[in-house]
């Protein structure tokens, strides 16, 4: 791996943003988290800002994300050593510390990729962008092997903690308008009488994941994304992986990064899960990585960290064979905790 090399930070937006010609809001249907966007035009090429705001975004609240993870991302240099198969848009960062939460302390200057994202919708996604997905998602996981995080990113706990009941509690004492939320109150009520197999695993765990945690620590760790959606991906007119949203980086097992994929992506997959778990671990193989020893044990207990994660959304859905599956691998995986 090259060496790091620290990121400058801008002290205001106004310094980001000195020469920008135009600026107008941008709406974005596939967000959820509540951050606010604007589209700007500077040296005469499209770029869009990102506001980082604990006042606003959710999601930031619910991860424990207090100072701002995106920002340490940058100014560790990390996101300068991605694999060439990455296209990552971030190319500026302000941070204001005088300014705290609600006032959009940290900001973010992007190159505009939105043609090159994965349309939204239900279809599922060609065959090939999906495996070229996981392929890209293996390299990122073989670049950074036996990766430590000494730069204060997400802790993994707290990828555990996000979509829990106690969040829905949270953003409703403090008058969150945010939709996610109150649905996560709603579908994990109604998971013990959709799943009651997989409520007797996962219930213990959404109040205390200590056990997960302590199972996947003993496995081997490399540098995760944290959120591997449609919504955060697309091709690039070069075949590269566009992959925004840095909002979650940090930490963990590879297979933790696919099984988020697998679960937020479940509408949209062109295979069947098992064929993507198979595709992705042939493509870290030939990356180099040895799988022997570690695999079903880490796969086992990260597909039943996307059950702890999503089960509130597969008990929302009517798909039942998919909210079967999801119960069958945190019962499969209940088997492996320490």
């Amino acid at each position: 791996m090259r060496a790091l090399v620290s990121r400058d930070v801008a002290t205001s937006v106004d310094e980001l943003l000195h020469g920008v010609t135009a600026r107008e809001p941008l709406l974005q249907s596939d967000g959820k988290s509540g951050a606010h966007l604007e589209r700007v035009v500077l040296d005469g090429r499209p770029y869009v800002v990102k506001h980082l705001d604990l006042g606003e975004d959710w999601t930031m609240r619910a991860l424990g994300d207090l100072g701002c993870k995106t920002l340490q991302l940058w100014r560790s240099g990390l996101l300068d050593l991605l694999p060439a198969c990455i296209n990552q848009p971030i190319v500026a960062v302000a941070h204001d510390a005088r300014r705290g939460p609600g006032g959009r302390a940290t900001t973010l200057l992007m190159r505009d990729v939105g043609a090159w994202m994965v349309p939204e919708g239900d279809a599922p996604i060609p065959l090939e962008q999906h495996l070229r997905f996981l392929e890209h998602m293996a390299t990122v996981h073989a670049t950074f092997w036996d990766f430590d995080d000494t730069f204060g990113l997400t802790p993994r706990p707290n990828r555990y903690t996000e979509l829990v009941p106690t969040t829905a509690a949270v953003e409703q004492a403090c008058g969150s308008t945010a939709a996610v939320p109150p649905l996560l109150a709603t579908g994990w009520a109604r998971y013990p009488d959709r799943a009651p197999r997989g409520a007797d695993v996962l219930l213990p765990l959404l109040d205390d994941p200590t056990p997960l945690i302590a199972g996947l620590a003993v496995t081997p760790s490399t540098f995760l994304h944290g959120n591997w959606k449609l919504g955060n991906l697309g091709t690039d007119d070069d075949g590269r992986t566009v992959l925004i949203d840095w909002e979650s980086p940090g930490a963990g097992g590879a297979t933790e990064d696919l099984a988020w994929y697998l679960a937020i992506n479940c509408r949209r997959l062109p295979q069947a899960k098992e064929e993507a778990i198979a595709a992705y671990r042939e493509a870290l193989e030939g990356q180099g990585v040895d799988t022997d020893g570690w695999w079903d044990r880490q796969l086992g207990l990260a597909l039943l960290g996307g059950a702890l994660q999503f089960g509130w959304e597969k008990a929302l859905g009517d798909d039942t064979d998919e909210l079967e599956w999801w119960e069958e691998r945190a019962v499969e995986g209940a088997r492996l905790l320490p």
